[in-house]
């Protein structure tokens, strides 16, 4: 008996503990907000997963409310039994979106130069590097010199050059947070001109590929993530910019340790859109006229399956095309900006021409049951057939605030 007593204490313990690494997996796993289109309901993962609103009535949004976005609380329950935690449910309008899977050209200038690296400067009595001592690091961005605003690398150059060996006050946005520092330039054996020891960056160009464009907002969104400085790794801090059209005329295959790029050029200088935000989502803006395309549903994250779906992209200058991939893995936390899936390149054609996911196909439109679902963001540097995606819920959401903001200033 006492074995027996002692079995089930111990049967007992396990599964609580079992219990409790569920319910801690589950709450680590899921998301802690939650969208729903009007006249929408949330339950998912064949049923496993449902939300049910404070105060015990189902969640179902009711047609006809005037107002969007409107928000509440409600519990994520496992089978309809257990209450896992507190969410926050926004419902929001049916959002319809167009499609474009187009090539486009970058060009952004930096809201200040951003550090790129420092560099020793050879004096008369020795090697000194004044932006180092100063504290200066690389990743800074530098905004004023002497409370002057600076946005260009010969700004910068100029106004050390030109300093006379005095000491400099240089304004640095670090973090998001703003100080001033002193740098004492030196004078170059080289040159006899005087140096920060510092280099710097004000631009940036490239491609990429337009996701979608919101006919409500007239915004676009585009790469599903943020531009970010080669050197630093950070994202660069938008001035200004525009998008251009591209002509993609080359590809390099992408194989195991390099990642292939599409090849193109800016085929006109003219802008078809102004860049509004770059932020860890996306470029965002507003296109100069309408765009052309098939007219989908976005999805919610929650409607998103692991399975097949189709990516749409533009190869050697043609017209955009659907290929075959599949999502093999999803990461449901808030916490993940851009890496929401897995996908896998399974179209024998576009493994043929590319190898899988190359640079410029980031933005490429992810469309499963006739919804779009996210974009192309990264591949994986040792298996180009993979990368991952962000979701299209995710870039919306910054579209819609881009657009609410424009609507704000306008009004």
């Amino acid at each position: 008996m006492k074995k027996f007593m002692k079995f089930l204490t111990a049967s007992v313990a396990a599964a609580g503990l079992l219990f409790a690494a569920v319910l801690g997996t589950a709450d680590y796993f899921t998301p802690d907000s939650y969208t729903v289109e009007e006249g929408g309901s949330l339950s998912w993962f064949s049923g496993a997963l449902s939300i049910v609103r404070q105060g015990g009535a189902e969640i179902s949004a009711s047609a006809g409310a005037p107002q969007y976005p409107r928000s509440y609380d409600a519990q994520l329950m496992l089978y309809d039994k257990v209450p896992l935690k507190t969410v926050q449910i926004n419902v929001v309008d049916q959002t319809c979106v167009v499609l474009c899977g187009m090539p486009f050209g970058i060009r952004m200038f930096t809201d200040g130069v951003v550090v790129v690296g420092l560099a020793d400067i050879k004096t008369g009595t020795g090697s000194v590097n004044p932006a180092l001592e100063a504290g200066l690091k690389v990743g800074d961005v530098i905004t004023a010199i002497d409370g002057k605003s600076v946005d260009k690398n010969t700004d910068v150059q100029q106004a050390v050059e030109h300093c006379s060996g005095a000491a400099m006050k240089f304004t640095v946005r670090r973090d998001g947070t703003s100080f001033t520092v002193p740098v004492h330039p030196a004078r170059s054996e080289a040159d006899g001109l005087y140096k920060a020891g510092l280099w710097v960056r004000d631009s940036t160009a490239g491609i990429g590929t337009l996701t979608y464009y919101d006919p409500t907002t007239n915004c676009f969104a585009g790469l599903g993530h943020g531009i970010c400085d080669s050197d630093t790794g950070q994202l660069m801090p938008l001035l200004s910019g525009d998008i251009v059209p591209v002509t993609i005329n080359g590809i390099t295959k992408g194989r195991k340790g390099a990642p292939g790029e599409l090849r193109g050029y800016f085929s006109d200088e003219t802008a078809i859109g102004t860049l509004s935000a770059n932020v860890p989502s996306g470029i965002f803006g507003e296109l100069a006229r309408p765009a052309q395309g098939p007219v989908l549903k976005a999805a919610m994250k929650q409607e998103i399956k692991p399975g097949a779906v189709k990516i749409l992209t533009t190869l050697h200058g043609g017209k955009p095309q659907y290929y075959d991939a599949e999502i093999e893995k999803i990461d449901y936390r808030d916490s993940v900006q851009s890496k929401n899936m897995v996908l896998r390149i399974t179209d024998e054609d576009l493994l043929a021409q590319t190898g899988g996911i190359v640079q410029g196909m980031s933005g490429s439109p992810i469309v499963q049951n006739g919804k779009l679902v996210g974009a192309v963001t990264h591949v994986f540097v040792n298996d180009p057939t993979c990368g991952y995606g962000i979701f299209a819920e995710n870039m919306l959401e910054e579209s819609r605030a881009l657009g609410a903001s424009a609507k704000r200033k306008a009004s």
